[in-house]
């Protein structure tokens, strides 16, 4: 921060950070050459008292690091908790469109009406593309659900800046519209584009009422969420899907191909986008 290093309390429950005065500054090839001892030293003796706690500032729980995709850099939300990014750090939409466009939708070119679940909704770039994909076909009607348990907030929303990669004309309209939908609330986001946002954990969400076609699994990856790569995670996905619906995502894990198998679908491996070898997709025949 100004090519300083600072050290900070941060109170996980309320989430704010306690700033000591002054940084350790790591400007210089001398102050460089600092111990991290006396660094320690220093952070120790900055530390607020009870009686006149030094000024606070709100930290927000995510923060963003920019990307490359081809020559451009875009900005993808990162959870320290999870060490794990909403995006992928080789661009988010090179990856969104190979995965989910390229290797999803396309693959029901034919098909007029579709349902599609997207688990992990994120800012809502999926959604996004999906849309812009599909709004020049007019017989082409699309019901998307998104189902996310962590949702941006309204500030880190407005930092979601993809019009460098989306030339669209359309996309601040669309874009916009989809990130003020109201949760658990259906919305009409163009002519042939029904959204359904759903704050809710995968496991907590009632299926009973729904079926997909074509599935979008873009949860955390296992290093970070294991428990989101389960095979009782994907059983009820497995019932909630028509015949020959698919599941798709850019999770190419041994483990995970083998729950699929168990559970019935039919698992092949696809080249993955820039950054990964391969990515899988899962049909139901």
């Amino acid at each position: 921060l100004n090519g300083g290093e600072y050290y900070f309390w941060y109170d996980t429950e309320n989430k704010v950070a306690t700033l000591p005065s002054s940084p350790a500054s790591s400007s210089s090839s001398s102050s460089s050459s600092s111990s991290s001892s006396s660094a320690a030293a220093s952070f120790n003796s900055a530390q607020p008292s009870l009686a006149q706690p030094a000024p606070a500032i709100n930290i927000n729980i995510h923060s963003f690091q920019s990307t490359l995709n081809g020559i451009s850099a875009n900005k993808t939300t990162y959870l320290p908790e999870l060490d794990e990014h909403y995006h992928s750090t080789h661009g988010a939409v090179q990856e969104a469109k190979h995965v989910f466009i390229e290797n999803g939708l396309n693959s029901f070119s034919n098909k007029n009406e579709l349902a599609i679940l997207e688990v992990g909704f994120g800012c809502g770039l999926n959604a996004l593309l999906t849309c812009l994909e599909v709004q020049s076909n007019e017989s082409k009607k699309l019901t998307y659900v998104g189902i996310e348990s962590n949702p941006l907030s309204d500030e880190e929303q407005k930092l979601m800046n993809f019009s460098e990669q989306i030339t669209d004309k359309s996309y601040h309209s669309l874009f916009g519209e989809i990130q003020s939908a109201k949760w658990n609330e259906l919305t009409q986001i163009s002519a042939n584009f029904q959204l359904l946002k759903i704050e809710s954990k995968l496991e907590e969400f009632d299926f009973s009422a729904h079926t997909f076609d074509l599935i979008y699994y873009d949860a955390f990856g296992p290093r970070a969420q294991i428990e989101m790569w389960q095979r009782p995670i994907f059983e009820p996905l497995y019932d909630a899907l028509n015949t020959n619906g698919m599941l798709v995502t850019y999770c190419a894990q041994g483990q995970f191909k083998r729950n699929l198998k168990e559970i019935g679908f039919i698992v092949e491996a696809r080249p993955g986008p820039p950054g990964k070898r391969e990515m899988t997709i899962a049909k139901k025949l």
